[in-house]
């Protein structure tokens, strides 16, 4: 049995049932369900920020601290996807290969495949997996996309944003978007010019408080630390990983913890039911259904919100006379 032998520690089976999970097997779904009394134990770390501050080199760089800790590590990197194979385009395990020999690590690439928001479909599944399969702390790293990338916060306890010189962070600092979801900040490649004023930028856009967090429903009263690392050197992570330390007991304490879990939960399930619902309203309505409604909508004979609500209607088995109503007709 395959989840046996994950809960076991046998690595091939983590890696199948990852696989499954990406696939959209059906198995997957009854591994997972079978799985979960089994999770809820890791400190699951977000990594995101723009393409080049290097996120592998400081995700491979923590991982090395943990492990110096006595901690279990999983990492999860999530790349562009490849337009020829569908795969991981980049491949971060090649950029971790000092790693791979580490039993106590477990290193994956996802592919994004063109899901928007810096994550996999895959991605909150794949880190349940590696939860059950006990490690201590799980590295999710985004894609690189930027300002976009958000969802991570929905899946983390922890996300770090990371900025590096050079890029416009004095600029991007000010700006809605993924630095208002850092719960720590790091300034990557610390020896480059320009590294205290990214730094400045940073604890500016602090000094206005708009991106202190409190998206667990509580009072925003977590500061976000600012560190500066040179991660291909290993400078500054001990540091970093101390801070991780002290955010997640800032979580321990009281609620906090409790309620990101309770909101992580809300929004997982509410994208899993609006994907079988749309799945079901599909199957209902058939092939041949739609495509007469999408050539009307070509047509200009109907709008997109009319023929949404009449699908919508005709899929809950309401009747619906002629094969399609006026837009004025659907509105009501």
């Amino acid at each position: 049995m395959l989840v046996q032998r994950l809960l076991q520690g046998d690595r091939r089976a983590v890696a199948r049932l990852i696989s499954l999970v990406e696939d959209g097997d059906s198995r997957a779904y009854r591994y997972l369900t079978e799985l979960y009394p089994h999770t809820g134990r890791a400190h699951i770390i977000g990594v995101t920020g723009a393409p080049g501050t290097g996120k592998s080199s400081l995700v491979s760089a923590l991982a090395k601290v943990e492990r110096r800790r006595g901690r279990t590590v999983g990492i999860i990197s999530v790349d562009p996807t490849s337009p020829f194979t569908g795969g991981a385009l980049l491949g971060d395990r090649i950029r971790m290969q000092d790693l791979t020999a580490d039993r106590g690590v477990f290193i994956r690439s996802m592919a994004s495949r063109g899901r928007v928001g810096g994550l996999a479909a895959a991605t909150t599944d794949a880190v349940r997996v590696l939860d059950a399969f006990g490690k201590d702390k799980i590295f999710v790293e985004t894609v690189g996309a930027g300002q976009a990338e958000v969802d991570i916060a929905k899946t983390a306890h922890t996300t770090i944003v990371v900025e590096a010189p050079g890029l416009g962070d004095e600029i991007q600092a000010f700006k809605a978007g993924v630095l208002e979801i850092a719960d720590v900040f790091v300034v990557n490649k610390a020896d480059r010019d320009g590294a205290d004023k990214t730094v400045n930028a940073l604890r500016a856009m602090l000094d206005l408080g708009t991106p202190i967090r409190a998206r667990d429903g509580q009072a925003g009263d977590w500061r976000p630390p600012i560190l500066k690392t040179i991660a291909i050197e290993e400078k500054g992570v001990e540091p970093l990983a101390d801070e991780l330390e002290r955010h997640l007991a800032y979580l321990k304490s009281g609620d906090h913890l409790a309620a990101r879990e309770r909101e992580r939960v809300a929004d997982e399930l509410e994208t899993l039911l609006a994907r079988e619902l749309l799945a079901d309203c599909l199957h209902r309505l058939g092939s041949d259904r739609i495509a007469q409604i999408v050539e009307q909508i070509a047509n200009r004979a109907l709008d997109p919100h009319s023929a949404a609500q009449l699908l919508a209607r005709s899929a809950d088995g309401i009747p619906v006379e002629g094969s399609a109503p006026t837009p004025a007709e659907a509105r009501h």
